[in-house]
């Protein structure tokens, strides 16, 4: 059976570096398939990630969560049966909806030896508060579908930003893990535990209390049991022995991944303006990604200093000039020789040395780009 793990998170959250630490520290043995769309007109983070030795599909005409559902599918049950990996990671764009990518696969899962694994949500634990208020409807959805929250920069996180960001999540998704430690202080071995639920406390002492009060179950658990499924008689799934499904507790839950069958399309219960369950219907408001946000990309030859790709992160950081910028990112040859690599989400930014590529690459997304604004930046008017 192939898992599928979902890891998803908000423009500039820090997806790829967390799946670089998976697949150094966890996933090494395995045999992995990462599909991944980055939300714009060139793939980016393909040719980071190369260097790990895994097959990368890239869907860069939209986001999969949104025009591309039924193509997603298909790519899906193809990259099963060309490569039956062991584990599949899908990195959706950081303006996508978790609730479409999930129950696309779980389209699949009717159809191929497959298991839903992990509906994993990585937060920028400086940013959450922002962002939750400014994009509620993308950003939300993605917390609230979430088994597993992943929170980055926590390192540079006050102890009180940090339990306003867990208090935040909580109140959106109170089922959620949600990890806090920072990344260089935890091994991937133990987040893996977290989102394939077995690291859960409460599921410990469960198992505890079961095994002094066994006799008192009407249901057949081994003497091993963790699975947590107390009172579960609304529950429309079996558990078996090894279960780990997590969903303890889930009055409001019908489906059997984290419960959000109610989710779909036909809604029984009343949206307002500020509804953020994440039902894409336009009738009620909801929007697709690629009617909010907008991408400009271009690839280039042209030969920057680090000096000045250092000015063009500042200003667009410093300014609005160019639209509200919520990522930018690449890579260059740089004049003095060598590349340069660069990431900036608002109010940071990051060089660093890489590998040659192909060509020099180029990606900035937000919402109302000056796009000639931004030839001229670059050098590229």
């Amino acid at each position: 059976m192939t898992k599928i793990d979902i890891i998803s998170g908000f423009l500039g959250a820090g997806k790829t570096t967390f799946i670089k630490k998976m697949l150094d520290e966890v996933f090494a043995g395995e045999k992995i398939v990462l599909i991944e769309n980055e939300f714009g007109e060139i793939g980016i983070d393909g040719g980071f990630l190369k260097d790990a030795g895994i097959e990368i599909t890239e869907m860069n005409s939209g986001c999969i969560c949104c025009s591309l559902v039924g193509d997603f599918g298909k790519n899906l049950h193809e990259v099963i049966h060309k490569f039956h990996p062991d584990r599949i990671l899908i990195e959706p764009s950081g303006v996508g909806k978790l609730s479409d990518v999930m129950k696309s696969v779980i389209d699949v899962e009717k159809e191929e030896d497959v298991k839903l694994n992990g509906l994993v949500t990585v937060v920028n634990a400086l940013k959450a508060s922002k962002q939750m208020k400014a994009f509620g409807e993308f950003f939300n959805n993605q917390i609230e579908y979430a088994t597993t929250v992943v929170l980055s920069r926590t390192q540079n996180a006050t102890p009180e930003q940090l339990e306003l960001c867990v208090k935040q999540i909580q109140a959106l998704n109170h089922q959620a893990a949600v990890i806090t430690t920072p990344w260089e202080e935890i091994r991937g071995e133990q987040i893996l535990k977290v989102i394939e639920g077995q690291d859960s406390l409460e599921r410990k002492l469960m198992a505890e209390e079961h095994d002094h009060d066994h006799e008192h179950h009407d249901h057949e658990h081994d003497e091993n049991c963790t699975c947590g499924c107390h009172d579960h008689e609304h529950h429309e799934h079996d558990h078996d022995e090894n279960c780990t499904c997590g969903c303890h507790d889930h009055e409001h839950h019908e489906h059997e991944h984290h419960g959000h069958e109610h989710h779909d399309h036909e809604h029984h219960h009343e949206h307002d303006e500020n509804c953020t369950c994440g039902c894409h219907d336009h009738a009620h408001g909801h929007h697709h990604a690629d009617e909010v946000f907008t991408s400009w990309g271009r690839e280039t030859p042209h030969k920057y200093t680090r000096e000045k790709v250092e000015e063009i992160l500042k200003t667009l950081c410093e300014t609005d000039d160019f639209g509200e910028i919520l990522r930018a990112k690449g890579m260059v040859e740089d004049a003095n020789g060598g590349w340069i690599y660069f990431d900036m989400v608002p109010g940071e930014y990051e060089l660093r040395e890489g590998e040659p590529d192909y060509t020099g690459r180029l990606c900035v997304i937000g919402t109302d780009l000056d796009e000639h604004g931004l030839l001229e930046l670059f050098e590229l008017a």
